[in-house]
């Protein structure tokens, strides 16, 4: 993909850091992305209304409204990917996070190239590059359509968020493959687990879980196998 591919993409930066805001505009409008940016919660939604971004990058400890409420409120109105960027680098910060619904998580002080090649990563895997257009996965009463982006369970659309999508996807397009969570990080995430959390996996298969599985105590489709990975059970 070429950075023309990328013309047209808003990018949406919440952060109440002017350095931040500006290193990270520099790096991503190189991409070819359009950057519009917020110094707090409220200015964020406002921006959000307005721009109709395509990714967001949201910081966490902001003015006015935080960036785990303001996570939450996007999430009530769109699915559109969202990376969280904070110096709040805790465990339970990031699952958190993870639980309300971001695609992503880094932890500052951060490498700028890493953030626009995660935000490139997010904005391909949301056009659907990387899946298969035509195959469409059908497991019990569960439909993966990798072409439309689309789940249903027993006839019922599912609402995934883009990073959902593109797990279950993957998985369900090697079935009954077994793969670690450092795996799943290159592939899904296309990140070096070097920057990466593990429990970002974990966090994402079990809202997955939640979302398709009819008992997620006991699930039958997404499996866990102890001491080495998740497998897709067909």
């Amino acid at each position: 993909m070429s950075l023309s591919d990328f013309s047209g993409r808003t990018v949406l930066v919440v952060d109440d850091e002017p350095m931040v805001r500006e290193v990270v505009t520099t790096y991503l409008t190189r991409d070819g992305l359009d950057v519009t940016e917020a110094s707090d919660g409220a200015s964020a939604l406002r921006a959000f209304e307005e721009s109709q971004p395509d990714l967001i990058v949201l910081d966490v400890m902001l003015p006015k409204i935080d960036g785990y409420s303001l996570l939450s409120e996007f999430r009530s109105r769109s699915n559109v990917p969202v990376i969280m960027l904070t110096a709040r680098g805790e465990e339970t910060d990031r699952v958190l996070g993870l639980e309300l619904g971001a695609d992503d998580y880094l932890v500052k002080p951060f490498s700028p190239r890493e953030l626009a090649a995660r935000v490139r990563t997010v904005l391909k895997r949301s056009d659907g590059a990387g899946l298969h257009p035509g195959f469409v996965v059908e497991v019990g009463d569960l439909r993966i359509d990798p072409g439309s982006r689309e789940v249903e369970v027993g006839g019922r659309a599912v609402e995934l968020t883009p990073k959902e999508f593109d797990l279950l996807a993957f998985l369900a397009t090697h079935p009954r493959q077994v793969f670690a969570r450092s795996q799943l990080l290159e592939q899904v995430w296309d990140s070096n687990t070097a920057w990466q959390d593990p429990s970002t996996v974990t966090v994402h298969i079990r809202r997955l879980r939640q979302k398709i599985e009819s008992n997620p105590d006991n699930p039958k489709v997404i499996i866990t196998v102890w001491g080495v990975g998740y497998r897709f059970e067909t």
